[in-house]
């Protein structure tokens, strides 16, 4: 596949799994090996570990947006930087709703194979995060 190629899967992947919250997309897009390499603590680092996050993330963060700032790539690497918008409404790292409004960024490096995601390892700002909501004093 082109790069523009893996650019798009990973795209749509973002937009209808994270942006739209359709779980059901998981199989679809991420291989049956999928390796998170970046999973939080108590999350599996496979696509069931990523279907149990991003469901978790809905329950928290209900009206979550995602917007794509920027996509590189280079070869089967797809890297993404991408700004969460949302309202804290349910419990997430460890820290009860507050209904704050948050935004946080991230970056996810991902391995696209054949047309499916094989990999994955993000960097998120964790501790700007839990500054948002509170866990950390300012």
């Amino acid at each position: 596949m082109s790069i523009e190629q893996n650019k798009a899967i990973v795209r749509a992947f973002v937009e209808e799994a994270q942006g739209k919250g359709n779980l059901a997309v998981i199989d679809q897009y991420l291989a049956p090996d999928f390796v998170d390499h970046s999973a939080l603590p108590g999350i599996p680092p496979t696509r069931d570990g990523v279907r149990i996050l991003f469901a978790a993330l809905r329950v928290a963060f209900p009206d979550l947006q995602v917007n794509i700032r920027q996509q590189v790539a280079e070869g089967e690497q797809v890297v993404t930087h991408k700004t969460f918008t949302a309202t804290h409404r349910g419990e997430f790292l460890g820290v009860p709703a507050t209904g704050r409004n948050v935004s946080f960024d991230m970056i996810d490096i991902l391995r696209v194979v054949d047309g499916r995601l094989t990999e994955h390892t993000m960097v998120f700002d964790q501790f700007g995060l839990l500054k948002q909501l509170g866990a950390i004093p300012s």
